[in-house]
């Protein structure tokens, strides 16, 4: 580390650092990959935190993806497949100080690791779980993984899949997870903007981004990958603002039964006043998950930005102050006390 970074104070500055602060190594990735374009977006979140890169660290599983500690200036860890969560877990318990940022694929976060992530969620502890979404394997050369679409064909499915995909967004609202965000690789504002507020989060964040994989699944998300596609077929959702999207905002969602509807504002009688505010804080997830699993398929565009955002107490948290609680009551604090709290003998 260079001498700045070592004579950063603890707590985050914004505007102490700049992305080339955490930038390292030279990234091994297929030229136009998903990654590329995340890590640039998460070097400059970094930055923009404020976080010395001594007091962060970046833990991730095993595949393409997780490759990322590697091009990180801070402490990093690649550990084993699928166990990203459960390592991140135990630096953030142990060291509650330290801002982790937690790396997984579709493949290494939710099959093998599945049962950890959903569990991170569950208990809600205070990690930033990026989750790199290309619907593929791609490390071990293209079989389908749990985000695959039914009847994908693939190395593993060259008939097509049987199954049906797991909706991320649906895990982590399930396992009662109280932070979802989504953004789109190549969209680095976005995605600078959601890594911000899962670090602001206080709790399990989960951010998932869409990514492309130009080996073995190119062109899985062309309807959003540009500019002028997410104009037509994405929402950014904002905290307290009204639903609306499209190229000129003429699009909104209003409220029809239990469920959503696209419907275009000054046509058929719907106004500016008929469209839903988006509430991100709010402890009913009703909304906040038909959002996240709208999709271009049924008509509805994809909800892109904060979409849950909820704080509760953290597992983290939780532990230390029951350790703080049940040393208040004890008679002794080391071993020295502990020889002398009861009955002792003296031999000559």
């Amino acid at each position: 580390m260079n001498s700045k970074t070592i004579e950063a104070p603890t707590g985050a500055i914004a505007g102490a650092f700049t992305a080339s602060d955490y930038k390292k190594g030279q990234p091994r990735w297929c030229p136009g990959c998903g990654d590329h374009f995340f890590l640039a977006s998460l070097h400059k979140a970094m930055a923009e935190v404020g976080v010395a890169p001594h007091n962060m660290a970046v833990i991730s599983g095993i595949g393409c993806s997780s490759r990322l500690p590697y091009y990180v200036s801070t402490y990093a860890m690649q550990t084993i497949h699928g166990r990203a969560a459960s390592i991140a877990t135990g630096a953030k318990v142990a060291n509650p100080d330290l801002t982790i940022w937690q790396v997984s694929g579709d493949g290494d976060g939710l099959a093998i690791g599945g049962n950890h992530f959903i569990h991170a969620m569950r208990r809600n502890i205070d990690l930033n779980m990026i989750l790199l979404n290309n619907r593929i394997y791609g490390l071990t050369k293209g079989q389908y993984s749990p985000t695959s679409p039914r009847g994908f064909v693939s190395k593993s499915s060259p008939y097509g899949t049987v199954e049906d995909p797991f909706r991320p967004a649906e895990l982590c609202f399930g396992a009662r997870g109280k932070f979802f965000a989504r953004s789109v690789a190549t969209d680095n504002a976005e995605t600078v903007s959601i890594l911000k507020a899962a670090y602001h989060h206080k709790g399990a964040a989960v951010c998932e981004i869409l990514q492309n994989c130009v080996i073995f699944n190119n062109g899985c998300y062309d309807p959003v990958y540009t500019k002028e596609g997410r104009k037509q077929n994405c929402i950014y959702v904002r905290h307290g603002e009204k639903l609306v999207f499209g190229p000129n905002n003429e699009y909104g969602l209003v409220q029809q039964g239990f469920g959503l509807k696209v419907v275009t504002i000054g046509e058929d009688g719907y106004t500016l006043d008929d469209v839903l505010v988006h509430d991100a804080h709010c402890e009913d997830d009703t909304l906040q998950l038909k959002l996240a699993m709208m999709d271009n398929e049924h008509g509805f565009p994809v909800a892109l930005g904060v979409i849950r955002d909820v704080e509760a107490p953290t597992y983290n948290d939780a532990v230390h102050q029951q350790l703080a609680d049940v040393a208040a009551q004890k008679k002794y604090h080391n071993f020295m006390e502990l020889l002398e709290t009861n009955d002792t003998w003296e031999v000559k």
